[in-house]
């Protein structure tokens, strides 16, 4: 960073030599033909439009505009209608030409080179005259010609000198202009170095640290807004970090748990098999029920593994088409039917419309059953489970609705993670595998759909999530 600044400071300070020194003369020199060349059609136009006093006023403004030296004489050299040492017009009976000073004879003298190359150049030419003392001279003549008058013939003489002393001033103003830059640049150079590479230090430093495993890390940034904003996104990164790993600790043991319970019934109702009951047929029958509904626990529990998965790594295709959400949400209630006549739930439906949605029908049922499941579970001691399905905006709303012990507000935004049990639903009227809620999030999120959780504790909570509206029809 040092190295790269003091080489940017260096090449800067070469560049200005090479412009202001090197170069200068050429520029000088292009610049004052150009702004000869302007003058000279300046004058040639001013020439054909004028009648003589205006014309002559015209070259006494422009020469005192641009500092040229400028001759207007007859074609035949004997009458002089301005020169540089008159403030006006010769022909004008108020003024007379003052004598030519000692400087100007100097360009008087040119004009006899400057009419050589005159005649070369079909009446015009431009001239670069080398005076003594490095005074180059730059010098054009030309013929003016117009309809119904008289010819004349017009030097310009700029002097080109003047760029000599100043190189002489930049080249001595240029070498401690150079010292000083390279000094700063170097103390700055050194400052911004630091105050950049030192944060980018500290935050390669936790960077290892978090590799190493350490989450939680707080990364500092330093000064620059693109070095704290790399810092806060690591940051953020490392507290993930963090989550994940909690929550994949969480998760070994969760489903250590979950499977270690059904493995030990179904190893203990299998050794009274073979030890008790196996000659009694009634008994016999019973263990192997037992051992049957865990293994069947065992093959949820796998499944919902296998299930949420294959929806987070993405290999789980939609298969998105127009469907009856409220038939779909009909039929799942009537496999429910028989629990509100062995068990006394209550399942209460509140829709009036058909309303049809653009979605992968058998993953939204799938949605729809595991929020019902978990309704039930904590649906409190009136049993009754509500099912809400509206129109909102542009979107058709699900809400599933229980009247259980709710769920405190900070715990709102966790209960979709795999495993993660609310502190006030620890008590379940059944057992689960826990990853019902988080299938359900990896499916709303596939559909882009919204999903959340408004619940009151002591009160009850309602689980709901919105799908595209496409068309409705009354129910008959």
């Amino acid at each position: 960073m040092f190295l790269y600044f003091v080489v940017f400071a260096a090449a800067l300070m070469i560049v200005l030599w090479v412009l202001q020194v090197f170069l200068l003369n050429n520029f000088y020199g292009t610049m004052k033909t150009q702004q000869t060349k302007e003058v000279a059609r300046e004058i040639e136009t001013a020439f054909k439009h004028n009648n003589t006093d205006r014309f002559l006023k015209n070259v006494a403004e422009i020469s005192e505009s641009y500092d040229m030296y400028i001759y207007v004489v007859s074609y035949d050299g004997k009458t002089t209608y301005y020169q540089p040492s008159a403030n006006d017009v010769a022909q004008a009976p108020e003024f007379e030409l003052a004598e030519p000073e000692e400087k100007e004879m100097q360009y008087i003298s040119q004009i006899q080179t400057l009419n050589e190359h005159m005649m070369k150049g079909n009446g015009s030419a431009y001239v670069k005259i080398e005076g003594a003392d490095s005074q180059d001279i730059l010098a054009y003549g030309s013929v003016l010609t117009a309809k119904n008058k008289e010819p004349m013939i017009v030097y310009i003489f700029s002097p080109l000198w003047p760029v000599s002393s100043t190189i002489k001033i930049l080249t001595n103003q240029l070498i401690f202009v150079t010292l000083i830059s390279i000094i700063v640049a170097c103390l700055l150079s050194l400052y911004l170095s630091f105050r950049i590479t030192r944060p980018l230090r500290k935050i390669n430093e936790s960077a290892k640290d978090l590799a190493a495993g350490k989450y939680g890390i707080v990364f500092q940034g330093g000064h620059y807004t693109e070095l704290v904003n790399l810092a806060d996104t690591l940051t953020g990164a490392s507290i993930e970090l963090e989550k994940s790993d909690m929550l994949q600790k969480d998760l070994i043991a969760n489903v250590s748990h979950d499977l270690k319970t059904p493995l030990t019934m179904i190893r203990s109702y299998a050794e009274m098999i073979r030890d008790l009951s196996g000659d009694n047929p009634k008994k016999r029958n019973e263990h192997l029920q037992v051992i049957i509904d865990e293994a069947d626990r065992l093959n949820v529990l796998v499944n919902d593994m296998l299930e949420i998965s294959r929806l987070q790594s993405g290999k789980l295709a939609l298969e998105k088409a127009e469907f009856n959400l409220t038939h779909a949400i009909e039929s799942i209630l009537h496999t429910y039917r028989i629990m509100e006549e062995e068990d006394g739930y209550t399942f209460d439906f509140q829709c009036d419309t058909d309303y049809y949605v653009d979605a992968d029908e058998e993953k939204i049922k799938q949605v729809v059953t595991n929020l019902l499941t978990n309704a039930i579970k904590f649906c409190g001691g009136d049993k009754t489970v509500i099912v809400t399905l509206k129109k909102r905006g542009r979107n058709v709303e699900c809400r599933v609705e229980d009247h259980g012990p709710g769920i405190p507000a900070d715990e709102l935004d966790r209960i979709w993670e795999r495993y993660y049990r609310s502190s006030s639903n620890m008590k379940r009227e059944k057992e689960g595998t826990g990853l019902g809620l988080s299938i359900c999030k990896e499916i709303l999120t596939q559909h882009k759909a919204k999903f959340g959780t408004d619940s009151t504790v002591g009160e009850g909570s309602q689980f709901w999530f919105e799908l595209e509206y496409v068309r409705a029809e009354k129910r008959k």
